[in-house]
């Protein structure tokens, strides 16, 4: 049995089809999860439609003299929704019940480690019970952000409206992509990050690459002052810095992390890490005999492609094969412009786990795609451990 229908409940039902085995999965909400519907598809369609407005502005440099155009909101608005199928989830339903899975739609609680308790009724698994049903906005508790009417990722990859001024609590991977794509469609952003930096998780090169660009569509980049209130206001919110310092915004994101689901299993005596992660073996993914947990769930990464790969092993292990997950090249990407891309570990946590660190940089700029690109920024870095002599990130 498998708790959630996201990319890796579909991974593992694709990965069962002819063994033999049956699998039921439980879906509350949609067949494929966060990203297709309220995250990677309709955020990077969002992103997308605020590129082609800034390539058009590239053209007067490299091909135009005069370039004109006006941001019609509903056209972009329309064709996120057509990508995020109008959260309609009947074909990658009907391709899950097609690998031969049982698709039970409802809210799903494991009682024990064997049972799941849905709309009433209880479903027992013989075999194996997999936890796949992902994460949710951490809202941290900040004085009067209950009070008013504010975004997750889930409104602000799906808007009908473009607002005006737009409060982004977060300068993580969801902020500042989100918040570049409304600010090239028109929105005055404020990226309120209370860390030192932007992009916190990544290289601290990267955001010394990626700020002037975002400072370049006309965002607003706060760091190192944390929200300390928020109120409701005629037409939007208030927001006060732990500085003193006021602004107001027609609306507020909250882009402030992920947490596990755990209200569906913290019941069944499953472990959990300290962040509220549940806890597996990261090799098996075993978070006890007979349960596994993938995907976002487990802390490990909240990415499509792992939980996609995590589906995988788990399926192969399921089949009686020795999978195992190797987590060490694990890539990801934030889509802003410039792009982030990286894999393996930072510098600095290769130096907390005491490798004798090696590191090599280079300018992308001064490349031949540099100069016919007419981009003059970025930054190539690499870390190697020097007595094994691999790269390591």
């Amino acid at each position: 049995m498998c708790l959630g229908g996201g990319v890796a409940g579909e991974a593992i039902a694709g990965g069962l089809q002819g063994s033999g085995l049956s699998l039921a999965v439980v879906e509350r909400e949609l067949v494929g999860g966060e990203c297709p519907y309220w995250g990677c598809i309709p955020s990077k369609t969002l992103l997308r439609s605020g590129e082609t407005l800034e390539e058009a502005g590239r053209a007067r440099t490299l091909a135009a003299s005069w370039v004109e155009w006006d941001v019609d909101f509903p056209k972009v608005s329309k064709r996120v929704y057509w990508m995020a199928r109008d959260l309609d989830d009947t074909r990658p339903a009907a391709a899950m019940e097609a690998t031969g899975a049982k698709l039970v739609r409802g809210v799903g609680k494991l009682v024990d480690v064997r049972t799941v308790e849905v709309g009433g009724d209880e479903l027992v698994a013989r075999k194996a019970v997999v936890i796949a049903n992902g994460g949710t906005a951490v809202i941290p508790p900040i004085p009067g952000l209950d009070k008013v009417d504010f975004w997750t990722n889930r409104q602000a990859t799906l808007p009908h409206e473009l607002p005006g001024s737009l409060a982004i609590l977060g300068g993580g991977a969801v902020g500042v992509e989100l918040g570049q794509a409304f600010a090239r469609l028109g929105s005055k952003v404020t990226v309120i990050e209370a860390g030192p930096r932007i992009l916190g998780a990544e290289e601290p090169e990267a955001a010394i690459a990626l700020r002037p660009h975002l400072l370049a569509d006309g965002m607003q980049l706060l760091v190192g002052d944390p929200v300390a209130g928020v109120e409701k206001e005629s037409g939007g919110v208030i927001v006060t810095l732990k500085s003193g310092a006021i602004l107001h915004a027609e609306r507020l994101l909250v882009a402030t992390g992920r947490r596990a689901n755990f209200e569906a299993w913290e019941g069944a005596g499953l472990q959990q890490t300290e962040r509220g992660w549940l806890k597996v073996d990261p090799t098996t993914l075993e978070a006890r005999v007979g349960v596994y947990g993938v995907g976002d769930v487990t802390g490990i990464g909240g990415f499509t492609h792992l939980a996609f790969y995590h589906g995988q092993i788990v399926a192969r292990r399921l089949r009686g094969e020795d999978a195992r997950a190797d987590h060490s090249a694990v890539p990801r990407v934030t889509f802003t412009d410039p792009e982030v891309a990286s894999v393996g570990i930072s510098e600095a946590a290769a130096r907390e786990h005491g490798l004798n660190v090696i590191t090599a940089s280079a300018d992308p700029a001064e490349t031949a795609r540099g100069y016919i690109h007419d981009f003059h920024d970025g930054a190539l870095k690499l870390i190697a451990d020097r007595d094994r002599g691999v790269l390591i990130g």
